[in-house]
């Protein structure tokens, strides 16, 4: 099998969005994906709002930002639909003790906002409290409410599957990666299902699961998984389509899709390790806190709950670019939670890279190497 320009391990959003940047360059390329369950792209709630993000590093900002502004035109250029819409996203307080937090996130978002200028329909504002509840009728109490109006929405899993459909030149292999093979200072490819690929480059996009590639590498590649669970609800008869996305500043987030479903999450549980269970607990906190939340959800009937293993890093920073001291070997992972966010231009960025452009952004601020000069794991020869 083979020799490919370039293989891609993973294949979630992450390693499909790199996979699909690559064949549009021109590459040969090999998708090499085990499909373990967990997996974060199949449970995300898609929520797309790069402006209220509550993190206040400027280059993480510039790099969401960036994220969010090449959404349209990609999934524009899909040839099946992702579920994509704006609808716009509800950042809430629901009573005194998170009024200071509400305040905080609030100023954050709008002192951005003033450094991008925004036709008046489209710029965040404060909204009062009844505007909120027309906005999302099973709303509770409201304190403080911005309104963000193009706030967007995607289906994680139609997103995978429209970014597959869109690379028909894409060669994919259902296996697990047994090891990825370096030569001295170079990677060769990879060995999958008892036989070794040879590539000229390999792209390790594995989310949760990426670390013990970065061993292979001889880089320290803290990518661990953090368990989320999110549970779906439908309210028979309501035009949930057309409501906002609600985040109350500390609580759990509410989804709305149409044909009535709201999804509901998520648990933080990084303690979980690869356990991609439903628990009675995670349950219990969900349907809890979306009654609290939005008490006219007390009558909605149960879907399904998901469970999605999200790749964190220590500094809930992406790790992006070429791995130092091993040539052709490149990183598209630790997307923590907004893989569903970073995964399409991050996959341009790093995919660009491989290809010998220079990316749109630099990526050394979230390169391995902040890792890895820390602990010295450097290999000798980087």
């Amino acid at each position: 099998m083979g020799p490919y320009d370039v293989i891609v391990v993973g294949g979630g959003l992450a390693g499909l969005s790199v996979a699909h940047r690559l064949v549009g360059g021109g590459a040969s390329t090999l998708l090499v994906d085990q499909g373990h369950v967990g997996r974060a792209t199949d449970a995300g709630a898609g929520i797309l709002s790069p402006e209220t993000t509550w993190n206040p590093d400027e280059s993480w900002f510039r790099l969401v930002q960036a994220c969010g502004d090449f959404y349209p035109n990609f999934v524009e250029g899909l040839t099946e639909d992702t579920g994509w819409a704006r609808c716009g996203l509800l950042a809430l307080a629901l009573a005194d003790w998170d009024v200071d937090a509400w305040e905080t996130t609030a100023e954050l978002a709008l002192t951005r906002q003033g450094r991008r200028p925004a036709a008046e329909p489209d710029r965040l504002r404060e909204i009062d409290a009844d505007d909120a509840r027309a906005r999302f009728p099973p709303l509770g109490p409201v304190t403080r409410a911005l309104w963000h109006p193009t706030a967007a929405r995607v289906d994680g899993r139609r997103l995978a599957a429209a970014v597959l459909a869109s690379a028909p030149a894409l060669d994919v292999l259902r296996q697990p990666v047994d090891e990825v093979l370096v030569d001295g200072s170079r990677v060769t490819g990879v060995r999958a299902a008892n036989e070794t690929i040879s590539g000229g480059a390999v792209v390790i996009a594995g989310g949760a699961w990426s670390a013990s590639f970065g061993r292979q590498l001889g880089v320290d590649l803290p990518v661990t998984p953090r368990r989320g669970q999110i549970v779906h609800l439908r309210l028979p008869g309501s035009d949930t389509g057309s409501w906002p996305i609600v985040q109350p500043v500390l609580g759990f987030y509410l989804v709305p899709w149409p044909d009535g479903r709201v999804a509901v999450g998520a648990t933080v549980e990084p303690e979980a390790a690869f356990d991609a269970r439903v628990t009675a607990d995670g349950l219990h906190q969900l349907l809890r806190e979306a009654a609290r939340v939005a008490p006219g959800l007390r009558d909605a009937g149960f879907i399904e709950a998901r469970v999605g293993l999200r790749p964190g890093s220590p500094d809930d920073q992406p790790v992006l670019g070429p791995v130092p001291g091993v040539a052709g070997a490149h990183l598209a992972t630790g997307y923590g939670a907004d893989g569903l966010l970073l995964s399409p231009y991050c996959g341009a960025l790093v995919a660009d890279g491989v290809l010998g452009r220079v990316p749109a952004m630099d990526l050394a601020p979230f390169g391995v190497g902040r890792f890895a000069a820390a602990t010295g794991t450097l290999r000798p020869d980087g």
